[in-house]
C-alpha cells in the first residue's frame, strides 16, 4: 500500500516536473529550499537539548501557530523548536514571525522515505506537532518507527475533504493509525476524523487556535508607512480586498467601480492578492482597468496618495492593512476555492463580507453567522456578483451603526471562543520530555 503510494507519489512528481520548472523560473517556486526538501537541512547548534518539530504549510497555518509557538516557547525555554512549511510564502512568515521563538525553520521534505529519514535523523525531534490536517504517510509511518509522537493540532476536515478521503477510507485508517493524538477544532472535525479511522479514545476538541491569534495594535510602524505614503484619510472610506483569486479582482475593481462614481463621498480600494505569483497579473488588469493605481513595491511617487486602488504585492503585511480598512472582502469565497481566514479582520474590529464558498472555514463562518458578526454573499455568477458586493460595499458604507454592530458582534465572539492553546498545551505536555530528562 505505502510502496503504491511512493510510486503514485514519484509519477505524479515526473508528470508535474514542467510546471516545477516554469513556476521555479517565472516565480522561483519549488527551487527556494531543494536541499531542504530533500531532508538536507543544517543540523540544530544546540543538539543536546530536546526537539519539539512544528508543522505548518503556509501562511494560514503559520499564522494560526503564532499563539501555539509562543506557548511553547514560555514553556519550554530550554528545547530547541523547529518549525517547517511547504510554501514560499509560509517560509517567509514564519521566518518573520517566529525569528525570536524558533532555533530554525526549514522546507518540509518531500515525503520520499529517504528523504523523510534524513531530515528525522538530522533534527531528532522529540515530538512531532503538525498543525490542521497535514498527512504525509511516509512522514507518519517514519515517525511511528521512531517511536516519535506525532500530535495533530488545530485538527480540521471540510465536508469536501472528507468526501474524497471516504474514498480511500481503507489507506486512510492505516495512515491515521501513526498518528498519537488528534486535536480538532470542532466536534464535527472530530466525528470526521473518527469515521476516517481515527481511534477515539486519542482525539480531543480543543477548539480552533485562530480565536487565540494575537491581536494586532490598531496602528503600528507599518499601518503608520502606508497611511502617509498613500494618503490615507480618516474621511475617506477604504475597501480592503485581502487574498483575492484569479476572477475575483475582476469582480472587485468593476464593483469598486461602479460605487466610486455613484458615490458622493470618496472611497479608496486596497487589493491584496493571495499569491505573490499573480502580483504581475493583477497588476496588468489594474493597468487595463483605466483607474488611478499605485503599487506597494514601485518607488514612492507624489501620485501615490491619489490612487483609487493600491496593489499590496508584498508578504506579511495584509495585518497591518485592517486598521486602515471601513470594510473588508476576504477572497477566495467568490470562487470555489474555500475562502481564507475572516478571524484576522474580525480581530481588528473591522466589518467583514464574504463569498459563499467558505468550506475551508465553515465551522468559523458558520458562528460568525450565527452572532450577526458577518455579511455573507449567496452563490452568484460573475455579473451578479459585481452587483451584490457593490450593493453590499455600499450599504456598509453608508450605514456607520450597522457596520459597528457587525464589527462588534464579531470582536465579542472571538472573545468568548478563545482558550484553544491552553487546552492544546495541557495535552502536548504529556508527550514533551522536561529538561530533568534529557541525556
Amino acid at each position: 500500500m505505502y510502496l503504491a503510494y511512493s510510486l503514485l507519489l514519484t509519477l505524479g512528481l515526473i508528470v508535474l516536473i514542467p510546471r516545477f520548472i516554469y513556476f521555479g523560473v517565472a516565480h522561483g517556486k519549488y527551487i527556494t529550499g531543494f536541499r531542504e526538501r530533500l531532508g538536507l537541512v543544517t543540523p540544530l547548534p544546540n543538539n543536546q537539548a530536546s526537539t519539539i518539530w512544528l508543522h505548518c504549510v503556509s501562511v494560514g497555518e503559520t499564522q494560526a501557530a503564532r499563539p501555539l509557538v509562543q506557548r511553547l516557547r514560555a514553556e519550554f525555554p530550554a528545547h530547541n523548536l523547529v518549525v517547517s512549511t511547504i510554501t514560499r510564502t509560509g517560509q517567509q512568515l514564519a521566518r518573520d514571525v517566529f525569528k525570536n521563538d524558533a532555533t530554525s525553520v526549514v522546507y518540509f521534505p518531500f515525503d520520499w522515505r529517504f528523504s523523510v529519514r534524513r531530515a528525522l535523523r538530522r533534527i531528532d525531534p522529540a515530538v512531532v506537532v503538525v498543525m490542521e490536517t497535514e498527512l504525509w504517510p511516509n512522514f507518519l509511518r517514519e515517525c511511528r518507527k521512531r517511536s516519535i509522537p506525532v500530535v495533530l493540532v488545530n485538527g480540521r476536515i471540510s465536508g469536501q475533504s472528507f468526501r474524497r478521503y471516504k474514498l480511500i477510507k481503507f489507506f486512510m485508517k492505516r495512515v491515521l493509525s501513526d498518528i498519537t493524538v488528534a486535536l480538532m477544532q470542532s466536534n464535527e472535525d472530530a466525528k470526521r476524523i473518527n469515521a476516517l479511522g481515527m481511534n477515539e479514545e486519542n482525539t480531543y476538541v480543543t477548539g480552533n487556535l485562530k480565536f487565540d491569534a494575537p491581536a494586532r495594535p490598531l496602528t503600528d510602524s507599518a499601518t503608520e508607512q502606508l497611511r502617509q505614503r498613500f494618503g490615507f484619510k480618516s474621511d475617506t472610506s477604504v475597501i480592503l480586498a485581502a487574498s483575492t483569486h484569479s476572477t475575483e479582482e475582476q469582480i472587485v475593481l468593476e464593483s469598486f467601480r461602479t460605487l466610486k462614481y455613484g458615490k458622493r463621498h470618496p472611497v479608496r480600494l486596497l487589493l491584496a492578492p493571495r499569491h505573490p505569483e499573480r502580483f504581475r497579473e493583477v497588476a496588468e488588469l489594474l493597468q487595463k482597468s483605466g483607474l488611478n493605481w499605485a503599487r506597494k513595491t514601485d518607488p514612492q511617487q507624489p501620485s501615490d496618495a491619489l490612487a483609487d486602488v493600491v496593489l499590496l504585492d508584498t508578504i506579511g503585511e495584509l495585518p497591518a492593512t485592517y486598521s486602515l480598512a471601513t470594510v473588508v472582502f476576504v477572497g477566495g469565497s467568490l470562487i470555489d476555492k474555500g475562502g481564507h481566514n475572516v478571524l484576522e479582520p474580525a480581530a481588528a474590529g473591522r466589518t467583514v463580507v464574504t463569498g459563499a464558498f467558505t468550506h475551508n472555514f465553515n465551522a468559523i463562518v458558520t458562528l460568525l453567522n450565527e452572532a450577526d458578526a458577518i455579511v455573507q454573499l449567496p452563490r452568484l455568477d460573475s455579473d451578479d456578483a459585481v452587483e451584490a458586493l457593490r450593493d453590499t460595499f455600499d450599504d456598509l458604507l453608508t450605514n456607520t451603526a450597522r457596520r459597528e454592530e457587525l464589527a462588534t458582534h464579531g470582536m465579542e465572539l472571538i472573545i468568548n471562543n478563545q482558550g484553544a492553546s491552553d487546552r492544546t498545551l495541557e495535552i502536548l505536555r504529556r508527550f514533551v520530555p522536561s529538561p530533568t530528562a534529557l541525556p
